[in-house]
């Protein structure tokens, strides 16, 4: 690798999954939670394979061409995600085995169609004709000329039917598991102290005599295949009213993309397999993955909580302390900035702000972008509410929100029904930031007020995901958001708009320039040998440039410190770096999101929250913000959250050359877990408030 500038992207990608699946390994983590941990990396591996393993393939038809801009072969690249991803999948296994053992001893039983008491196998058998029946079809699939597309999203139970005594030939048949309609775990009657869960596609094992009797058969065998899709939608970048046609376009040619992953029972007999690989038109080294008899363990991020003794212990958000006291979030924000940390706030403060807003007569207009929404937002009720009481709601809806783009698309015939002004993007770029303007208009003086996110306007993730919103009446602020507002109103002004901005960063009109500038300070002051330092906190860091200038810094004696949850193609160790790199990543029970900065500035340190990760796709491919954080308070805040962080020695792992995920040793030190000791640290300034 070291010849190389950076690590490949798609390679440190997989080395994230694998600090997922050390969470699901590790047996101090809560059982259930480390069930949840095995759900992330299925659901985190087949979203890999419908994007980035599907962009490799394309890539390999354009031969030469995509060898320069990638600065190695493809087909390596795929050699080696193959080889990972096949050790990845050996792991997964034995960690499920152990879990199966645990569950065992704290008197949970996940069985099977093959050992089921009579009491268990009449409650299976209601169960199926009750619920079951009417979602399977059968697809008797050697009779049919053309073989059915497979959803990428389901599983099938490939089955032989056979005859004992071979009076009839045998034959093949798929029965889609329907997951869309019922839970994948059903549980079944206690006995005592046992608990006993059994998964959908058992369930209808078991019931295979009653679903193929009337062929005549008597004996049966079946396994879960499923097949992965490539999933990227080619937008081209006229962003008219035909967009929304070409994402419907889109989503149809998704569900019967080329395949790109196909996973099977190891255990399934070789006949079998040969006829679904032919009938399918896949080839052997097509990321052919044998794996145990369980598949899409993304639905075990849903396993049942009621089995388990021990009940959630997450603690509960609590409300910010400046606004505990107040019987109203707009009048704290008028008067000084507030910084929420999600999820150790609570999001209900938001609800509260747009709700007030919906309703304050003073308030003339509002306008939001939105990038992935809950299923039933909170945040659309209080926008839709704001058009009642007579005010102009405008939001930004980016219908390119990958896999959400369904749902933006029903959101957005729903506000527009409200009268709400929906605005479905722009030319050429994805609309990333998140931010919200809301005017007001007292005895002829109209005011700004609103807020900056790291994070999307979804209260259901926001109780997982960690991130920071800045709600700000500062009039410079929000004159960048206004201005921010004006271009997406009107693309047609051109980008030079955005570069009217005085605080903001934005991309991609001066971001990666601002950066630089920000990074070439911090040079300077080190070779002046005065204090220089950059701490960064991204979900990603993959941008060549970037990565090139940091390795300058660091070589110049600038310290650095990362905590990077995800991709990290940066080489972090370097004998010509004047002082080491300090790289971690956090893998814990909230998945860490916030995009933080952090530059010396010679003593008078310069923090940004930003909704851009250093990729190429967000500082020049997409409308992101990285906003100045001006109170000295809130500066200090975010610098001790991130101070915390980096003190880590529970849940931190090294970002190192050889991407071998070590846990930082607590060298008889304290132990820190981060995400408590925040909690503790912002709960502490609530309780003394």
């Amino acid at each position: 690798m070291s010849h190389k500038k950076t690590i490949v992207r798609d390679i440190s990608w997989l080395s994230f999954n694998s600090r997922v699946l050390q969470e699901a390994a590790d047996d101090s983590v809560p059982l259930k939670e480390r069930i949840k941990f095995l759900g992330i990396f299925s659901n985190n591996l087949d979203e890999f394979f419908r994007v980035r393993v599907a962009g490799l393939k394309k890539m390999i038809e354009l031969g030469n061409k995509a060898k320069m801009h990638l600065e190695v072969d493809p087909q390596n690249i795929l050699d080696e995600i193959q080889e990972k991803v096949i050790t990845q999948q050996r792991e997964f296994e034995r960690i499920w085995k152990e879990i199966l053992r645990e569950l065992k001893k704290e008197k949970i039983q996940i069985v099977n169609e093959k050992k089921l008491s009579v009491l268990h196998q009449k409650f299976i058998l209601d169960y199926f004709n009750e619920e079951v029946r009417s979602y399977i079809i059968p697809l008797m699939i050697e009779s049919l000329h053309q073989f059915p597309v497979l959803n990428d999203k389901s599983i099938y139970l490939a089955c032989r039917l056979a005859k004992q005594d071979r009076s009839i030939p045998q034959r093949f048949a798929l029965v889609s598991v329907p997951t869309r309609h019922l839970s994948r775990f059903l549980i079944l009657p206690a006995r005592g102290e046992e608990q006993y869960v059994i998964l959908l596609e058992d369930v209808i094992r078991f019931c295979l005599p009653n679903i193929f009797s009337f062929f005549g058969y008597d004996k049966f065998s079946s396994h879960i295949i499923k097949l992965t899709r490539d999933a990227e939608i080619d937008v081209d970048n006229d962003v008219s009213g035909s967009l929304i046609q070409k994402i419907q376009k889109g989503l149809k040619n998704r569900k019967k993309g080329k395949p790109v992953r196909f996973v099977y029972d190891k255990d399934i007999e070789p006949a079998l397999l040969t006829y679904l690989v032919k009938r399918l038109g896949l080839t052997h080294n097509e990321n052919m993955i044998p794996g145990g008899s369980v598949h899409n363990y993304k639905d075990f991020i849903n396993f049942p909580e009621s089995v388990f003794k021990q009940k959630n212990l997450r603690k509960k958000p609590f409300t910010h302390p400046l606004l505990k006291n107040s019987n109203s979030v707009t009048a704290v924000v008028m008067e000084k900035d507030v910084m929420l940390h999600f999820p150790y706030h609570s999001y209900d403060s938001i609800i509260d702000f747009l709700r007030e807003a919906a309703i304050d007569p003073e308030v003339v207009s509002i306008k939001i972008t939105c990038y992935r929404l809950a299923s039933r937002s909170k945040v659309i009720n209080a926008l839709t509410n704001a058009v009642r009481n007579g005010k102009q709601v405008t939001v930004m809806l980016e219908l390119r929100a990958r896999f959400d783009e369904e749902a933006n698309l029903e959101w957005k015939d729903e506000l527009e029904e409200a009268g709400v002004k929906v605005l479905l993007g722009v030319p050429d770029f994805k609309v990333h930031a998140k931010l919200c303007l809301i005017k007001k208009r007292v005895k002829n003086v109209t005011t700004h007020y609103g807020f900056i996110s790291t994070g999307n306007l979804n209260e259901k993730t926001a109780k997982l995901y960690g991130d920071h919103c800045l709600l700000t009446s500062d009039r410079n602020l929000m004159a960048d958001v206004n201005r921010i507002f004006t271009y997406l109103e009107n693309p047609s002004l051109r980008l030079g708009l955005l570069k009217a901005c005085k605080l903001l960063i934005v991309g991609p009109v001066n971001m990666r320039r601002q950066i630089n500038q920000l990074i070439n300070k911090e040079i300077k002051s080190a070779n002046h040998k005065k204090p220089a330092g950059i701490t960064l906190k991204f979900n990603s860091l993959s941008d060549g440039l970037l990565i090139e200038k940091l390795t300058e810094a660091a070589k110049a004696g600038v310290q650095i410190k990362l905590i990077i949850r995800g991709i990290c193609c940066m080489f972090t160790e370097n004998k010509k770096f004047k002082k080491p790199i300090e790289a971690i990543s956090i893998i814990d029970e909230y998945l860490e999101h916030a995009r933080v900065m952090i530059f010396e500035n010679n003593g008078d340190p310069k923090v940004y929250i930003s909704s851009a990760d250093w990729m190429v796709r967000n500082i020049d491919h997409r409308i992101e913000v990285a906003c100045p954080v001006l109170e000295k308070d809130l500066r200090d805040e975010i610098i001790n959250i991130i101070d915390i962080q980096l003190k880590d020695n529970i849940k931190a792992r090294e970002l190192d050359n050889e991407l071998s995920n070590q846990h930082i040793n607590p060298r008889n030190t304290k132990k820190i877990r981060s995400q408590i000791e925040i909690f503790n640290y912002l709960n502490r300034a609530t309780s003394s408030k």
